[in-house]
């Protein structure tokens, strides 16, 4: 069933009575380490597997989330490095531009400074400082949950060679045209100083205030409703539609604009819904992108009336006012003019907000740099139609199309000094010079050439990830090896942010060929009640005090139990313990089994050596590789865990343990032929858990194995074994023990009460399991003056119990007695009810529903009552 290669020692049946993962889990990964176990070899004819870590943030420390998908991720390269791949994971984290530079400022408003007291070049250099002092902590937290990276290979996107990657990248695109410098309507946030991107844009539900404003006089006046009147001062047109009979006399003419010396035209438009409010539009070409565009075609000017920090710089009264401040005043300025002609307060309306710092962002005429995205959104929508790349699961590609169909051009400059410098020059004729990587600026300061102070969007950089970190624009081995990655798992809420660039990066500069084969997305980790975890809220839970208080597997296991594909993952701290509880059933199941007998030597016994138990679990765990192998391609980590959960709980441990004990302690043959088996198995569990509980599987199977290390050992494979007869033949056996023990606990037997019992197995093929049944259920051999005061007839066969010394049979007929007359009672009532055809036309739906559903449990409870009442002998 397995083929291990591995330079093995002779087995040692020694383990600690407990299991202690902080003991084991810290020297245990070093020694994966040190031994170069994750270090992917690029000359290896092995085939190659590449996984590329989606970076985290330099800011963050290790979250729930980063624990969840690093689980997968490295169950997922363990198991095809078990599997005779070149696997290749590779780490690295991202310089997250707004998110850094904005900690770093942080730290300066502490000590009463800005970055413009430093000067630029003296803060990049105090980021790079807080960057090698606290960037290093999540790699740290990556390794204490056992990830198996290739820290020789790791990357950080501002590292030397990504720079270099970003400089040539910008420059193919920039001479093919895909990059271009443009004033547009960007999305701009007053606190941290810079343009964002539309996906950086979180929106949400604000209450506001919805004002209409008279423009013009007269018959040449109309009413225009607004959120933002402090941008009227910035009108340069009023929209309506051309074919609203209302306005066409005043399309082409001028109106008086409110509060200010100007006039301004009535244009005609088709973008105006005139069936919304009066269906007459303020048009603010330089600050709202959709006026921007009908400012565009019909050449309105565009006049910018608030500074970089939302402060109003135009008209007398209102000039330095907050943007906020200048609506209320505005506001009121109106009102006193009589201008006002509604006022709707609160007016719940959707309001766009830094994802960084919740700042209100602010729609703003900008000189920006921008990706045109149309050729390279069509090429990465095409990958995923045509096959090349497949988004697991299928149904979340809708939303991949929704985005890459409809995608407008990206903006690409960020007003920071954290990040990539655009690597463009302006010389003193106007020049523009776009500087590739090892090329020298085209002249300097003292001669009048300047650079960009731009920085590029932290998602240009990240974008380039699956090939920049594999060495391009060089061709180097690990280029050739491991391009193009085969599995990104990434969070559907990244899907746009991510996924896209990676997409439209990697088909243009890998000539067509794609970053990665499949995009597998998760869901989003949640507590135990569904609510989403944040910082802010009292259910953020830091993973280290998990991993600390219940070791690293209880938590990776409790993570990839979590796992459907695209669904969120519900945690909760007592389900972390029931996973410690797992890894501890493991730990004292193979120690019970290493101290009778279980050993992989020698060669499995021919199945007409072994009893039908043994055949059993063979079949049941040839039958558990077949799943485990299936859930692994589909990505269905929550159900392989399950899977072997029940295997490894259920099957081996509950079961195969316990039906074999007797076998244990009689010795002999028999013994020898189990303890092979039971070896064999424990061999392959092992092995398919290892990569969900790395820890405690590596440490179990080289105690029992002698071999070197799970991290290097074969991947079991289905050996084909069934055995039908076998699985029906336990069927048979469980469930008489299972009859049995629901009988015992009924009559209120404590499980190591010992009760005399007659067993009429004769003609089934329990015959073979009898002192396995009785070892299991604590059944005693019918003694002298056995008298069967209970019979249970199942599975064809008969348990006759003797329970006169055991309970108090007149106390016990007592008791059912009463049961059975309040369920009687209550089906009494129940059928009255259903009965009355009064009630019945009048009782709503779920209310007869309801009462049809106690009929049916009181049905039940007086059949499993007289079930019991005639198992018990007359008092």
């Amino acid at each position: 069933m397995t083929e291990n290669t591995q330079q093995q020692t002779a087995p040692t049946t020694e383990l600690p009575t407990t299991y202690a993962p902080a003991e084991v889990e810290g020297p245990l990964y070093e020694r994966w380490v040190d031994r170069g176990y994750f270090t992917a070899d690029a000359k290896s004819d092995k085939p190659p597997y590449t996984i590329v870590i989606p970076p985290p943030n330099v800011t963050g420390a290790l979250h729930l989330g980063h624990a969840f998908q690093v689980t997968l991720m490295d169950a997922l390269t363990r198991r095809k490095r078990m599997q005779g791949f070149e696997t290749l994971w590779l780490p690295g984290m991202d310089h997250a531009g707004i998110a850094t530079q904005n900690k770093v400022e942080q730290q300066l408003a502490e000590e009463g400074k800005s970055r413009h007291d430093l000067g630029r070049d003296e803060f990049v250099e105090r980021v790079w400082q807080w960057k090698e002092e606290y960037g290093g902590r999540i790699l740290g937290q990556l390794r204490r949950l056992g990830a198996g990276l290739d820290w020789s290979r790791e990357r950080f996107t501002m590292d030397e060679g990504l720079s270099k990657a970003v400089q040539k990248i910008f420059k193919d695109l920039y001479e093919d045209g895909l990059i271009y410098r443009a004033e547009r309507i960007i999305n701009w946030c007053p606190r941290c100083l810079t343009a964002i991107s539309d996906i950086e844009v979180e929106y949400q539900d604000d209450a506001g205030e919805l004002v209409s404003i008279r423009y013009g006089e007269g018959d040449d006046s109309l009413v225009v409703a607004t959120t933002r009147a402090e941008t009227m001062l910035g009108d340069t047109a009023v929209a309506v539609h051309p074919d609203d009979e209302r306005y066409k006399h005043l399309v082409g003419k001028q109106i008086k604009l409110p509060l200010t010396d100007r006039t301004i035209p009535v244009v005609a438009d088709t973008h105006v819904d005139p069936e919304f409010g009066t269906g007459a539009v303020k048009v603010t070409p330089a600050h709202d992108p959709n006026d921007f565009e009908i400012g565009r075609r019909h050449d309105l000017p565009s006049l910018t009336v608030m500074d970089e920090h939302g402060i109003i710089t135009v008209h007398g009264p209102f000039l330095g006012l907050d943007r906020f401040e200048a609506r209320s005043a505005i506001v009121g300025a109106l009102k006193e003019q009589g201008r006002i002609v509604a006022e709707k307060r609160p007016y719940m309306h959707s309001v766009g907000h830094c994802s960084r710092c919740k700042t209100t962002v602010e729609p703003r005429l900008s000189m920006q740099w921008w990706v045109k995205v149309g050729p390279l959104a069509q090429a990465a929508g095409d990958a995923v139609r045509d096959g090349s790349v497949e988004i697991h699961p299928k149904e979340l590609s809708r939303r991949y199309f929704d985005w890459v169909d409809n995608m407008h051009d990206w903006c690409i400059s960020r007003q920071l000094w954290w990040g990539h410098r655009i690597p463009i020059w302006y010389g003193p004729e106007g020049q523009v010079v776009c500087v590739g990587p090892d090329e020298q600026p085209p002249g300097t300061e003292a001669e009048g050439w300047t650079q960009d102070p731009d920085v590029l969007d932290t998602w240009f950089s990240s974008g380039l990830w699956p090939f920049s970190t594999l060495g391009w624009p060089e061709k180097t081995p690990d280029l050739a090896k491991f391009y193009s990655t085969d599995v990104l798992l990434t969070g559907h809420d990244i899907i746009f942010f991510w996924v896209a660039r990676m997409m439209m990066f990697g088909l243009y500069a890998m000539d067509g060929e794609v970053p990665f084969k499949t995009v597998a997305l998760t869901g989003l980790v949640r507590d135990e009640f569904g609510k989403k975890m944040s910082k802010s809220n009292p259910n953020a839970v830091d993973p280290l005090d998990w991993m600390n208080a219940y070791g690293s597997d209880a938590v990776r296991f409790t993570l990839a139990n979590g796992a459907n594909p695209g669904a969120d993952v519900p945690i909760g701290e007592d389900w972390v313990k029931a996973s410690r509880n797992f890894a501890n059933k493991i730990w004292n199941a193979t120690r019970f089994a290493l101290m009778n007998g279980a050993t992989i030597e020698g060669p499995l016994p021919d199945a007409s050596e072994m009893s039908a138990t043994d055949r059993w679990i063979l079949s049941r765990l040839n039958e558990t590789v077949a799943q485990v192998d299936a859930y692994y391609e589909d990505f269905q980590f929550a159900k392989l865990s399950e899977s072997l959960y029940h295997f490894a709980w259920d099957e081996v441990f509950a079961w195969y343990v316990e039906l074999s004990k007797t076998t244990f302690f009689a010795g002999g043959e028999g013994a020898k032929v189990s303890g092979r088996v039971l070896g064999e198995v424990l061999d392959v569990m092992l092995r398919l858990l290892h990569p969900i509980v790395p820890f405690v599987t590596d440490t179990l199977w080289t105690t029992l194995t002698g071999g070197e290390s799970l991290v290097i050992a074969d991947w079991p494979k289905d050996s084909g074994f069934r055995d039908d007869a076998a699985e029906k033949e336990i069927e048979l056996v469980q469930q008489v023990v299972t009859e049995v023990r629901r009988f015992r606990k009924e009559q209120g037997l404590q499980d190591a009460q010992k009760v005399p019992a007659r067993l009429t197995l004769d003609g089934t093929p329990l015959v073979a399991h009898e002192a396995a049944i009785r070892q299991i259920l604590r059944l005693q051999p019918e003694g002298e003056g056995f008298a069967a005061t209970a019979t249970l007839p199942v599975a064809g066969a008969a348990v006759a119990l003797d329970l006169s010394g055991t309970i108090d049979v007149a106390a016990e007929r007592k008791r059912l007695a009463k049961d059975l007359a309040a369920a009687e009672k209550e089906k009494a009532q129940a059928e009255a009810k259903l009965g009355n055809e009064a009630f019945l036309a009048k009782a709503p739906d779920n209310v007869v529903d309801k009462i049809k559903g106690r009929l049916t449990k009181a049905d039940a409870d007086i059949a499993r009552i007289q079930a019991q009442l005639a198992t018990l002998p007359q008092a």
